[in-house]
């Protein structure tokens, strides 16, 4: 017997589901639990006999665009719609991915729990959408803290702040050309790219290279104006409840100049936040 766990699943998720669930009526004696085949056929758009195939195994390469319509017929979360493509051989289109900007205030909470590490979260446009108070205390040289690739190439602070400035500004353009991929169509992404090379011909320069590169576990170099120099590793962490969205941690090696430096920085940041306003609550309204 050969191998049929796309039309197995398939045909489990189907059962899963009545009428009620997708909004359909129910006529006569139904005998078979769940949704008929041609029932769901409907809801996908497709023929009944096609949908028939790919339950049977005789069908087992559905195209991506079938395959969303099948995610949404059967009404799959984000992993069992990863696991359909999986089982068909496809690749997950993100686009079907409800992508959010908003952070959850569980994430929120994890943020607060890096006490001696800047800890932040970012979207594939490199909007910076929430910060813990070592991160703000960290980027307190750029006003404001709203998107890295803004801050490379348009605030005056950045040449200074950034010690190997371009790579930095090189890394930057290939995380957005990355994001691109995902959503060549965003809205904000056009809007940011147009900005970006309007105003700064060292970014258009690097965006007509066309490089790609996610984000990476390579070291960071910062020259702070408070504590001086500041050599970092980091951990980005994609947040599987909201697409799109990365938790970035930035690390000392313990016991290191640079541990002592990020102490006294949330040594001053706690100072600082007697007599100035928290930047994270001027981000929430």
């Amino acid at each position: 017997m050969r191998d049929n766990q796309l039309g197995e699943f398939l045909c489990a998720r189907r059962a899963a589901l009545q009428p009620q669930d997708v909004a359909m009526p129910s006529h006569g004696l139904r005998r078979v639990t769940g949704l008929r085949r041609e029932e769901v056929a409907v809801l996908a758009g497709v023929s009944a006999d096609y949908y028939t195939r790919l339950e049977q195994g005789r069908e087992r390469h559905p195209s991506p665009q079938m395959l969303n319509a099948l995610s949404r017929a059967l009404r799959l979360d984000g992993d069992a719609r990863a696991h359909l493509y999986r089982l068909a051989g496809a690749a997950p289109s993100e686009q079907f991915d409800h992508v959010t900007d908003r952070v959850s205030p569980t994430l929120r909470q994890l943020l607060d729990g890096y006490p001696g590490a800047p800890a932040f979260v970012i979207n594939r446009t490199l909007d910076i959408l929430a910060t813990n108070a070592l991160a703000d205390a960290l980027y307190s040289p750029f006003a404001p803290v709203d998107n890295l690739a803004r801050m490379t190439f348009l605030d005056p602070a950045a040449r200074q702040f950034h010690t190997r400035w371009s790579w930095t500004a090189e890394a930057t353009v290939a995380n957005l050309r990355h994001a691109a991929g995902f959503d060549s169509e965003s809205a904000r992404l056009r809007e940011l790219v147009h900005t970006l090379t309007d105003q700064s011909a060292d970014f258009a320069r690097l965006w007509n290279t066309h490089a790609v590169r996610g984000k990476t576990q390579d070291a960071k170099h910062f020259l702070h104006p408070e504590v001086g120099p500041l050599s970092l590793t980091y951990q980005a962490l994609d947040v599987r409840d909201a697409p799109g969205q990365q938790l970035v941690v930035y690390q000392a090696e313990p016991a290191g100049p640079s541990a002592q430096a990020l102490n006294l920085l949330g040594s001053l940041h706690a100072t600082w936040k007697q007599t100035r306003p928290d930047p994270r609550q001027a981000r929430l309204r």
